[in-house]
């Protein structure tokens, strides 16, 4: 018995979504789901070893074979499935982002499994119930994940990243995997660096400053953004933002944007849909700034100050020096 969880590599590392969801299937290793394997696409760095040597992973299985060099959902869930039958897992979990939720889907409908998506929580591993995010992270629901393999996805910031109390060997374990042809189909074939903005900024934060429609157009950012900068942290904005293409995407906070998990978060001019909420709710403290008592963000945010984000910003800034 085991539990593998897929590892994604950024700038030559375990990603720190990667880290958090090892930490996540630690714990279920530790209530009797088997030794922590991982399996990492292509030849792993040996930062990213040591990353899983932090976290406890006993094996890492990997495929070094260059079709697999550029992302390929299908190519990379055989790869996968093929470390799950190595590891005789009984779980495999990956990250709850745009790349692990499809390599688990195609997973799943290669083998007829059972997929969980957005988990947050188990409450047991024999068998296996699970509360995950639904509905746009508004609702909780517990589910029984019944086949005899097990997948989950694990929601963004469910947890946070700790080593484990004894490190673990991550002996590497190469994998023979043939590629079929049709499973290369559909494939990246560029990647064009982005430019203008850091996501990884906005998600890492410890602090994160948001503004939404209260800002009343692209000149109403220069506040949110000295208090951002003032604070150490990063600025987040509402889909409306950038819908009406006041700040660039990559700002965005929510479903459809970034997850962020910061120890203060201050939306100014944020009324708080689903969507948004989806994207803020792991934030350790929430500070709101609006003049509607009754939004969302007022109701649900730790504290809350109503007012006109163009006099309370300016005001904090003052008092700041």
């Amino acid at each position: 018995m085991s539990v593998v969880v897929v590892v994604e590599v950024e700038d030559g590392r375990a990603s720190l979504v990667a880290r958090e969801t090892l930490t996540f299937a630690r714990g279920l290793a530790a209530l009797g789901a088997g030794e922590l394997h991982a399996v990492i696409l292509g030849a792993p760095t040996d930062s990213v070893l040591a990353d899983c040597r932090e976290q406890g992973v006993a094996a890492v299985h990997t495929v070094d074979n260059p079709e697999l060099s550029r992302y390929a959902a299908a190519a990379w869930a055989a790869v996968v499935e093929a470390a799950g039958r190595a590891a005789r897992a009984d779980l495999v979990i990956a990250p709850g982002t745009g790349r692990g939720n499809e390599i688990l889907a195609h997973v799943a409908a290669r083998r007829g499994l059972d997929m969980a998506a957005n988990v947050v929580s188990v409450d047991s591993v024999t068998p296996l119930r699970v509360q995950r995010q639904v509905v746009g992270g508004s609702v909780i629901e517990s589910t029984a994940v019944q086949s005899r393999v097990r997948l989950l996805s694990m929601a963004g910031h469910a947890v946070e990243p700790e080593a484990a109390a004894t490190p673990g060997a991550a002996e590497v374990r190469p994998l023979a995997v043939a590629i079929a042809p049709e499973d290369l189909r559909a494939q990246v074939v560029r990647v064009e660096e982005r430019t203008g903005g850091d996501t990884s900024g906005l998600t890492s934060a410890k602090v994160v400053v948001g503004a939404g429609r209260g800002a009343g157009g692209p000149e109403g950012f220069d506040d949110v953004i000295a208090l951002a900068e003032r604070l150490g942290g990063a600025l987040g904005v509402s889909r409306v933002v950038t819908s009406l293409g006041w700040r660039p995407h990559h700002e965005q906070v929510g479903q459809t944007g970034s997850r962020i998990s910061p120890d203060l978060y201050i939306p100014c001019g944020i009324s708080g849909a689903i969507q948004h909420w989806a994207g803020c709710a792991s934030s350790k403290t929430i500070l709101a700034i609006n003049t509607d008592p009754d939004a969302p963000m007022v109701t649900k945010a730790t504290y809350a100050v109503v007012g006109d984000m163009h006099e309370v910003v300016p005001a904090i800034l003052a008092e700041l020096g």
